[in-house]
Protein backbone atom coordinates (compact mmCIF):
# COMPACT_ATOMS: atom_id res chain seq x y z
CA UNK A 1 0.00 0.00 0.00
CA UNK A 2 1.59 3.29 -1.11
CA UNK A 3 2.11 6.03 1.44
CA UNK A 4 -0.21 9.02 1.03
CA UNK A 5 1.48 12.39 0.42
CA UNK A 6 1.05 14.96 3.21
CA UNK A 7 -2.14 17.03 2.93
CA UNK A 8 -1.66 20.50 1.48
CA UNK A 9 -5.40 21.31 1.56
CA UNK A 10 -7.84 19.57 3.87
CA UNK A 11 -11.55 20.49 4.04
CA UNK A 12 -14.23 18.84 6.16
CA UNK A 13 -17.98 19.59 6.07
CA UNK A 14 -17.06 22.94 4.51
CA UNK A 15 -19.89 25.34 3.77
CA UNK A 16 -20.26 28.98 2.81
CA UNK A 17 -23.45 31.04 2.83
CA UNK A 18 -23.46 34.60 1.51
CA UNK A 19 -25.86 37.08 3.08
CA UNK A 20 -27.49 39.19 0.36
CA UNK A 21 -30.30 41.73 0.18
CA UNK A 22 -32.52 38.99 -1.24
CA UNK A 23 -31.68 36.60 1.60
CA UNK A 24 -28.98 33.97 2.21
CA UNK A 25 -27.31 32.25 -0.77
CA UNK A 26 -25.63 28.92 -0.08
CA UNK A 27 -22.55 28.78 -2.30
CA UNK A 28 -20.86 25.68 -0.83
CA UNK A 29 -22.31 22.79 1.14
CA UNK A 30 -20.69 19.93 3.02
CA UNK A 31 -17.45 19.83 1.00
CA UNK A 32 -15.01 17.10 2.08
CA UNK A 33 -11.70 17.15 0.23
CA UNK A 34 -8.03 16.37 0.81
CA UNK A 35 -5.33 17.44 -1.66
CA UNK A 36 -1.89 15.89 -1.27
CA UNK A 37 1.51 17.40 -1.95
CA UNK A 38 2.45 17.41 -5.63
CA UNK A 39 -1.06 16.70 -6.92
CA UNK A 40 -2.69 18.48 -9.85
CA UNK A 41 -6.38 18.74 -8.95
CA UNK A 42 -8.95 20.30 -11.28
CA UNK A 43 -12.37 21.57 -10.19
CA UNK A 44 -15.08 21.33 -12.84
CA UNK A 45 -18.79 22.06 -12.78
CA UNK A 46 -21.46 24.33 -14.23
CA UNK A 47 -21.33 28.11 -13.83
CA UNK A 48 -22.25 29.16 -10.32
CA UNK A 49 -21.37 25.80 -8.74
CA UNK A 50 -18.82 27.25 -6.31
CA UNK A 51 -15.56 26.23 -8.03
CA UNK A 52 -14.05 29.70 -7.80
CA UNK A 53 -15.60 30.24 -4.36
CA UNK A 54 -13.83 27.11 -3.07
CA UNK A 55 -10.54 28.33 -4.53
CA UNK A 56 -11.09 31.71 -2.86
CA UNK A 57 -11.77 30.03 0.50
CA UNK A 58 -8.44 28.18 0.21
CA UNK A 59 -6.79 31.56 -0.53
CA UNK A 60 -8.57 33.32 2.38
CA UNK A 61 -10.32 35.65 -0.07
CA UNK A 62 -13.63 34.30 1.28
CA UNK A 63 -14.36 32.88 4.73
CA UNK A 64 -16.22 29.60 5.22
CA UNK A 65 -19.31 29.84 7.41
CA UNK A 66 -19.30 26.18 8.51
CA UNK A 67 -16.91 23.24 8.64
CA UNK A 68 -13.12 23.40 8.69
CA UNK A 69 -10.30 23.93 6.21
CA UNK A 70 -6.52 23.91 6.55
CA UNK A 71 -3.75 24.87 4.12
CA UNK A 72 -0.36 23.30 4.87
CA UNK A 73 -1.64 22.59 8.38
CA UNK A 74 -2.56 26.25 8.95
CA UNK A 75 -5.74 28.27 8.68
CA UNK A 76 -6.18 29.92 5.28
CA UNK A 77 -5.51 33.27 6.97
CA UNK A 78 -2.19 32.04 8.39
CA UNK A 79 -1.27 30.51 5.01
CA UNK A 80 -2.00 33.83 3.27
CA UNK A 81 0.10 35.76 5.80
CA UNK A 82 2.98 33.30 5.28
CA UNK A 83 2.56 33.62 1.49
CA UNK A 84 2.04 29.86 1.22
CA UNK A 85 0.43 30.02 -2.22
CA UNK A 86 0.45 31.85 -5.54
CA UNK A 87 -2.85 32.82 -7.21
CA UNK A 88 -3.49 33.14 -10.95
CA UNK A 89 -6.73 34.91 -11.88
CA UNK A 90 -8.90 34.47 -14.99
CA UNK A 91 -7.46 37.66 -16.50
CA UNK A 92 -3.72 38.32 -16.50
CA UNK A 93 -4.31 41.58 -14.55
CA UNK A 94 -0.92 43.06 -15.45
CA UNK A 95 -0.24 46.77 -14.96
CA UNK A 96 0.17 48.26 -18.48
CA UNK A 97 2.65 50.91 -17.30
CA UNK A 98 5.04 48.37 -15.79
CA UNK A 99 7.36 46.16 -17.83
CA UNK A 100 6.97 42.38 -17.59
CA UNK A 101 9.86 42.10 -15.14
CA UNK A 102 8.40 44.86 -12.97
CA UNK A 103 4.96 43.21 -13.06
CA UNK A 104 6.44 39.88 -12.00
CA UNK A 105 8.51 41.60 -9.34
CA UNK A 106 5.65 43.65 -7.85
CA UNK A 107 4.80 41.20 -5.03
CA UNK A 108 8.51 40.86 -4.27
CA UNK A 109 8.76 44.66 -3.91
CA UNK A 110 5.73 44.66 -1.61
CA UNK A 111 7.19 42.05 0.74
CA UNK A 112 10.49 43.91 0.81
CA UNK A 113 12.96 41.46 -0.73
CA UNK A 114 16.40 42.82 -1.53
CA UNK A 115 17.03 44.07 -5.05
CA UNK A 116 19.42 41.19 -5.71
CA UNK A 117 16.87 38.61 -4.56
CA UNK A 118 14.17 40.25 -6.67
CA UNK A 119 16.36 40.15 -9.80
CA UNK A 120 17.23 36.49 -9.23
CA UNK A 121 13.63 35.40 -8.65
CA UNK A 122 12.29 37.36 -11.62
CA UNK A 123 14.91 35.83 -13.90
CA UNK A 124 14.20 32.31 -12.60
CA UNK A 125 10.41 32.51 -12.84
CA UNK A 126 10.40 34.10 -16.31
CA UNK A 127 12.65 31.24 -17.46
CA UNK A 128 10.17 28.72 -15.98
CA UNK A 129 7.37 30.10 -18.18
CA UNK A 130 9.59 30.55 -21.27
CA UNK A 131 9.54 34.35 -21.20
CA UNK A 132 13.28 34.98 -20.92
CA UNK A 133 14.15 37.89 -23.21
CA UNK A 134 10.80 39.63 -22.72
CA UNK A 135 11.71 41.32 -19.42
CA UNK A 136 11.66 44.87 -20.84
CA UNK A 137 8.47 44.46 -22.85
CA UNK A 138 5.16 45.93 -21.71
CA UNK A 139 1.99 43.80 -21.44
CA UNK A 140 0.42 45.42 -24.50
CA UNK A 141 3.41 44.25 -26.56
CA UNK A 142 2.69 40.57 -25.75
CA UNK A 143 0.00 38.16 -26.95
CA UNK A 144 -2.78 37.08 -24.60
CA UNK A 145 -1.08 33.75 -23.99
CA UNK A 146 2.23 35.40 -23.15
CA UNK A 147 0.47 37.82 -20.79
CA UNK A 148 -1.08 34.89 -18.94
CA UNK A 149 2.33 33.21 -18.69
CA UNK A 150 3.64 36.43 -17.14
CA UNK A 151 0.76 36.26 -14.67
CA UNK A 152 1.78 32.68 -13.79
CA UNK A 153 5.37 33.86 -13.34
CA UNK A 154 4.17 36.54 -10.92
CA UNK A 155 2.35 33.87 -8.89
CA UNK A 156 5.45 31.66 -8.94
CA UNK A 157 7.71 34.48 -7.79
CA UNK A 158 6.73 33.81 -4.16
CA UNK A 159 8.22 30.31 -4.63
CA UNK A 160 5.24 28.85 -2.74
CA UNK A 161 4.52 25.13 -3.01
CA UNK A 162 0.82 25.69 -3.76
CA UNK A 163 -0.46 27.29 -6.97
CA UNK A 164 -4.15 28.27 -7.21
CA UNK A 165 -5.37 28.86 -10.77
CA UNK A 166 -8.85 30.20 -11.55
CA UNK A 167 -9.64 29.33 -15.18
CA UNK A 168 -6.46 31.02 -16.41
CA UNK A 169 -6.81 29.94 -20.06
CA UNK A 170 -10.58 30.32 -20.47
CA UNK A 171 -10.42 33.47 -22.60
CA UNK A 172 -7.77 32.15 -25.00
CA UNK A 173 -8.32 30.44 -28.33
CA UNK A 174 -8.05 26.66 -28.53
CA UNK A 175 -4.62 26.50 -30.18
CA UNK A 176 -3.04 28.84 -27.61
CA UNK A 177 -4.86 27.03 -24.81
CA UNK A 178 -3.47 23.65 -25.95
CA UNK A 179 0.04 25.08 -26.03
CA UNK A 180 -0.28 26.57 -22.54
CA UNK A 181 -1.73 23.30 -21.22
CA UNK A 182 1.42 21.53 -22.45
CA UNK A 183 3.63 24.18 -20.89
CA UNK A 184 1.75 24.04 -17.59
CA UNK A 185 2.20 20.26 -17.38
CA UNK A 186 5.91 20.72 -18.07
CA UNK A 187 6.11 23.43 -15.39
CA UNK A 188 4.33 21.17 -12.89
CA UNK A 189 6.69 18.27 -13.65
CA UNK A 190 9.77 20.48 -13.19
CA UNK A 191 8.65 22.25 -9.99
CA UNK A 192 6.55 19.59 -8.22
CA UNK A 193 4.10 22.30 -7.15
CA UNK A 194 0.67 21.35 -5.85
CA UNK A 195 -1.83 22.85 -8.28
CA UNK A 196 -5.55 23.56 -7.79
CA UNK A 197 -7.07 24.45 -11.16
CA UNK A 198 -10.60 25.68 -11.95
CA UNK A 199 -11.92 24.97 -15.46
CA UNK A 200 -15.13 24.60 -17.48
CA UNK A 201 -13.39 22.38 -20.04
CA UNK A 202 -13.67 18.60 -19.71
CA UNK A 203 -10.70 17.89 -22.07
CA UNK A 204 -8.55 20.42 -20.18
CA UNK A 205 -9.43 18.90 -16.80
CA UNK A 206 -8.69 15.36 -17.98
CA UNK A 207 -5.48 16.31 -19.78
CA UNK A 208 -3.95 18.21 -16.87
CA UNK A 209 -5.05 16.48 -13.70
CA UNK A 210 -4.07 13.69 -11.37
CA UNK A 211 -7.60 14.02 -9.92
CA UNK A 212 -10.75 15.75 -11.12
CA UNK A 213 -13.26 17.11 -8.60
CA UNK A 214 -16.77 17.25 -10.12
CA UNK A 215 -19.09 19.79 -8.48
CA UNK A 216 -22.86 20.22 -8.55
CA UNK A 217 -24.85 23.41 -9.18
CA UNK A 218 -25.45 25.69 -6.21
CA UNK A 219 -25.13 24.87 -3.42
CA UNK A 220 -21.75 23.62 -4.57
CA UNK A 221 -21.12 20.03 -3.48
CA UNK A 222 -18.48 17.51 -4.50
CA UNK A 223 -20.40 14.85 -6.44
CA UNK A 224 -17.44 12.81 -7.71
CA UNK A 225 -13.65 12.68 -7.42
CA UNK A 226 -12.06 10.95 -10.39
CA UNK A 227 -8.53 9.54 -10.18
CA UNK A 228 -6.66 9.82 -13.46
CA UNK A 229 -4.98 6.67 -14.77
CA UNK A 230 -3.08 8.58 -17.45
CA UNK A 231 0.74 8.60 -17.32
CA UNK A 232 2.48 11.75 -16.05
CA UNK A 233 4.02 12.28 -19.50
CA UNK A 234 1.09 13.42 -21.66
CA UNK A 235 1.52 14.48 -25.29
CA UNK A 236 -1.51 16.30 -26.70
CA UNK A 237 -2.50 13.33 -28.85
CA UNK A 238 -3.19 11.32 -25.68
CA UNK A 239 -6.59 13.01 -25.89
CA UNK A 240 -7.50 10.64 -28.75
CA UNK A 241 -6.82 7.47 -26.73
CA UNK A 242 -9.59 5.21 -25.36
CA UNK A 243 -8.28 5.71 -21.80
CA UNK A 244 -8.56 9.51 -22.06
CA UNK A 245 -12.01 9.34 -23.64
CA UNK A 246 -13.21 6.96 -20.91
CA UNK A 247 -12.16 9.42 -18.17
CA UNK A 248 -13.78 12.30 -20.07
CA UNK A 249 -17.01 10.27 -20.36
CA UNK A 250 -17.03 9.69 -16.59
CA UNK A 251 -16.56 13.44 -15.96
CA UNK A 252 -19.39 14.20 -18.38
CA UNK A 253 -21.64 11.63 -16.69
CA UNK A 254 -20.82 13.14 -13.29
CA UNK A 255 -21.70 16.62 -14.49
CA UNK A 256 -24.93 15.38 -16.03
CA UNK A 257 -25.93 13.44 -12.90
CA UNK A 258 -25.31 16.43 -10.65
CA UNK A 259 -27.22 18.89 -12.82
CA UNK A 260 -30.98 19.24 -12.82
CA UNK A 261 -32.05 20.59 -16.22
CA UNK A 262 -35.55 21.18 -14.87
CA UNK A 263 -34.43 24.11 -12.66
Amino acid sequence: MSEQPPAVVSASKLGLTFQTNDGPVQALSNVDLTIGKGEFVSFIGPSGCGKTTLLRVIADLERATSGTISVNGMTPEQAREKRAYGYVFQAAALFPWRTIERNVGLPLEIIGLSQAEQVERIKRTLALVNLSGFEKKYPWQLSGGMQQRASIARALAFDADLLLMDEPFGALDEIVRDHLNEQLLDLWARTNKTICFVTHSIPEAVYLSTRIVVMSPRPGRVTDIIESTLPKERPLDIRETPEFLAIAARVRDGLRAGHSYDD
